[in-house]
């Protein structure tokens, strides 16, 4: 197939393009490089540097003749967004639209969206929850996800298009950017391998969900083969907190790192996580990296690939 990855030199679309060019598909990339990086690019796929805002982006999408996009390419920092809602609205909507424009217009047969499944559940009633969780968003990122799913929605029922809406859970990896739309992961590595201090928010006992990068790439190569419009969570369904997270990491990288708290941020969920059973329903997915060797691998790559 002819597949198009939006956000393709970034953390988790690099990934995903390099497991689409591994299962023999022809892959074009769409990136502004604003964080992802050209290096990242399998060299069996096409970079085009592109805004996803731009008036081009349809023209890639028929010089090429596209069938299936994914799309990835967002403003990915929750902070920034309540910062500047304005500007996360204008990538994630109003760029997204511009993506589905292009789908519709040129006769894309698929589209695959990286949503969230965290920040669009809020603060879960149940844990973990599933894709039939009440959606209450508590920041504007959380907010331009859910959007999209509106509007994939409405495509879906008045154009036919059809998709496959997959909400993660706290992805970390390697490749993920210390410095931009990073989690705590990135950030430590980074940090104790630079010589400074982590600080954890708080008591440090806030859960997430951490899902390794390789086990959302295999979640996007068995959404290819879906022939209906559906929506799934894609998660481990297990709880780790902060604290943990962190005395593993040092104990790979630097295990004399003192663990050390700040304040907490206002407004932090406290507890996030999601149940991937439909994914495995319908799929046979599951996660099969630990969080401990995911951990590790991770902590290794940015040694590997830190400052020289």
């Amino acid at each position: 197939m002819k597949i198009l990855v939006t956000g393709g030199a970034g953390f988790i679309g690099s990934h995903v393009v390099d497991a689409y060019v591994e299962a023999g598909h022809d892959v074009v990339v769409v990136d502004d490089l604003s964080s992802g990086k050209p290096e990242n690019v399998n060299a069996k796929a096409k970079l085009v540097q592109m805004d996803i805002r731009d008036a081009g982006f349809e023209r890639v999408v028929a010089e090429h003749r596209i069938e299936v996009i994914s799309h990835h390419a967002a403003q990915m920092d929750v902070r920034r967004s309540v910062a500047d809602p304005a500007f996360d609205a204008s990538i994630n909507v109003l760029g997204g639209l511009n993506v589905l424009e292009a789908a519709r217009k040129q006769g894309v047969v698929k589209f695959i969206f990286a949503s969230t499944g965290g920040a669009i559940y809020g603060e879960q009633e149940y844990f973990p929850a599933d894709e039939q969780h009440p959606l209450r968003p508590l920041s504007p990122y959380g907010i331009t996800k859910l959007a999209t799913e509106k509007y994939l929605y409405f495509y879906k029922e008045v154009h036919g298009l059809n998709s496959v809406i997959l909400r993660y859970a706290n992805v970390y990896g390697p490749r993920q950017n210390p410095h931009g739309e990073a989690g705590v992961v990135a950030i430590f590595c980074s940090k104790i391998l630079e010589g400074q201090q982590p600080v954890i928010n708080g008591n440090g006992k806030q859960t997430r969900d951490y899902t390794f990068v390789g086990d959302i790439v295999k979640a996007n190569v068995f959404a290819l083969s879906s022939a209906k419009t559906d929506t799934f969570n894609v998660g481990t369904g297990i709880e780790h907190d902060v604290n943990y997270v962190f005395q593993r990491i040092a104990a790979t990288l630097n295990p004399k790192c003192p663990e050390q708290h700040g304040p907490a941020k206002a407004g932090e969920q406290m507890r996030s996580v999601i149940t991937s059973e439909k994914m495995f329903r319908v799929f046979g997915w599951h996660p099969s990296v630990t969080l401990e060797d995911g951990l590790r691998r991770t902590a290794e790559w940015f040694r590997g690939h830190g400052p020289k």
